[in-house]
């Protein structure tokens, strides 16, 4: 008997051992600081300020890719409605990566309303870029294997402070123009485009996530003439009203948000620049306030870092 089970217990001995050296080994490589400086990426810096954030201060949590953080300013939405968003939002970010971004933010944050930017829905990905995010996930040492050149004695036993955000909160601001041709743009059709197998099991957990943290998922398409049309719009309200989501295709409501495209887009279309975000968070942070009942906080005294912020932001936008 001893015989027989002696090499299953010999694996799970050292399928334990390996589980306890790769946490350790996770811990010892994960950044105990947010910033730049700590092994954070350029393509997640802006998006892990959120991190940096006082717990329990923001009511709006938005992730999605680059269509988001072109499109929403959220310290144009602090200055004009007084509650707080962040963008946690990358270029060509996965969905799978929507959902760690958000799945990280929540540990830390509560937010009343989660906005996902529709437009990473339809971003195909491969099965073993799903599998090796979620053990990334479990083990960050896989995600921060390249760190090891800037380890110091001190990282063996820091503890992980976060202290850095960002001032545009995640926003990307560019003032460029390029004009956009609408000749294709939003043609009618009844047509429905595929969202991808792995995508809508991803959604699914988003949406579970969210009712498990008592917050309302949002879905919002920024304008795009590049990347809508009315097939992908179609498919986005299908699945909207089946699983009891709101949804938001800002490319069909041009009264609310009158894009004019020969000046809003600084790629011809793929993108918005300043002057279109100023119109998407004009409509959103009053749609927001006026569905989700969300408070000014602007008076507040308890907390000024977002009001000094607004400061440096008006600096960049305006100066």
């Amino acid at each position: 008997m001893k015989t027989r089970f002696a090499p299953l217990i010999k694996g799970a001995c050292f399928l334990a051992l390996l589980c306890a050296l790769m946490v350790a080994a996770s811990y010892l490589f994960m950044p105990k600081n947010n910033h730049k400086a700590f092994g954070v990426s350029d393509a997640e810096m802006l998006a892990s300020g959120i991190l940096g954030e006082k717990e329990d201060s923001i009511d709006v949590l938005v992730v999605g890719d680059s269509e988001a953080y072109s499109s929403i300013s959220p310290m144009q939405i602090w200055e004009e409605r007084g509650f707080r968003s962040y963008l946690c939002s990358t270029p060509a970010q996965p969905l799978y990566d929507s959902y760690r971004f958000l799945r990280q933010a929540l540990e830390r944050q509560s937010p009343k309303v989660v906005i996902l930017e529709t437009n990473a829905i339809f971003r195909p990905y491969k099965l073993n870029d799903y599998l090796l995010s979620r053990a990334k996930n479990l083990f960050s040492v896989l995600r921060y294997h390249d760190r090891w050149k800037a380890l110091k004695v001190n990282d063996f036993g820091r503890p992980v402070e976060y202290t850095w955000t960002d001032d545009l909160k995640g926003f990307r601001y560019n003032p460029a123009v390029a004009a956009a041709s609408t000749q294709n743009y939003m043609l009618p059709s009844e047509a429905s485009a595929p969202i991808p197998t792995l995508n809508e099991a991803c959604l699914e957990d988003m949406i579970a996530l969210c009712q498990e943290n008592n917050a309302e998922l949002l879905l919002v398409s920024t304008p795009s003439t590049i990347n809508w049309n009315n097939a992908r719009h179609n498919s986005i309200a299908a699945f909207a009203k089946e699983n009891n989501l709101t949804y938001l295709d800002l490319n069909t409501m041009t009264k609310e948000v009158p894009i004019d495209w020969a000046r809003d887009t600084r790629d011809r279309g793929d993108h918005l620049n300043y002057a279109g975000a100023v119109k998407v968070s004009s409509f959103l942070g009053k749609y927001l306030q006026d569905t989700y009942g969300l408070a000014d906080q602007r008076d507040a005294a308890h907390d000024n870092s977002w009001n000094d912020a607004l400061g440096r932001y008006r600096n960049i936008v305006r100066g």
